[in-house]
């Protein structure tokens, strides 16, 4: 086992390949790299830190208990983003929290629609919600995203704050691409009065 200095500049992969082995450091330092992150994707999904960090605990669990399971083909940053998003979607569920309903909004697209304009989205209005995103959200943005159902939600977070690409979401989210990009697209019609607030 390398010392704990060691394991810091190891790859995922194998400080995850010594957490399979039933190393407990390797899974210390696992838990160190991406508690913050976890944390931060949980926390803007539920929106309370107690909650969050009762969530974020459960996710690590669930990946302590299912690390065996992780196969190196995928990052491990999206695998543990997958299972901290579903705790947080598990968790909303069971609140029932209203949402959103976008199927019947007036704003929404459907899938054929949104395909054929091939998503594209104004760059300006993508740029200003990653430039908000930046700046750790709008408190406006938060709860226009806190009024998302959580699958919208989910891409959101994941596209805007984490900064992860369509394929990236897909993956984590064990969703189809297009599905991905029609969700994200929903979502930003939504985002979008509350961001033209923003800047009037």
């Amino acid at each position: 086992m390398p010392p704990t200095d060691d394991l810091v500049s190891l790859p995922d992969a194998d400080v995850v390949r010594l957490a399979q082995e039933g190393r407990e450091r390797a899974f210390r330092e696992l838990v160190r790299r991406y508690e913050r992150p976890v944390f931060s994707l949980v926390y803007r999904m539920v929106r309370d830190r107690e909650t969050a960090e009762d969530l974020a605990q459960d996710a690590f669990i669930k990946v302590l208990n299912h690390i065996d399971r992780y196969s190196p083909e995928f990052k491990f940053s999206s695998w543990i983003f997958k299972i901290a998003n579903n705790v947080a979607i598990d968790h909303l569920r069971r609140r029932r929290i209203d949402t959103i309903s976008m199927d019947g909004s007036p704003h929404a697209a459907s899938a054929s629609e949104i395909e054929a304009s091939t998503f594209d989205i104004a760059a300006e209005q993508e740029d200003a919600l990653d430039e908000l995103a930046a700046k750790e959200l709008g408190s406006a943005i938060e709860v226009a995203i806190g009024k998302l159902r959580p699958e919208y939600r989910s891409c959101i977070m994941l596209r805007h704050v984490e900064g992860r690409s369509y394929e990236e979401i897909a993956s984590t989210l064990d969703l189809p691409l297009g599905t991905v990009k029609t969700y994200i697209h929903r979502a930003r019609h939504e985002l979008r009065r509350a961001l033209e607030d923003l800047r009037t």
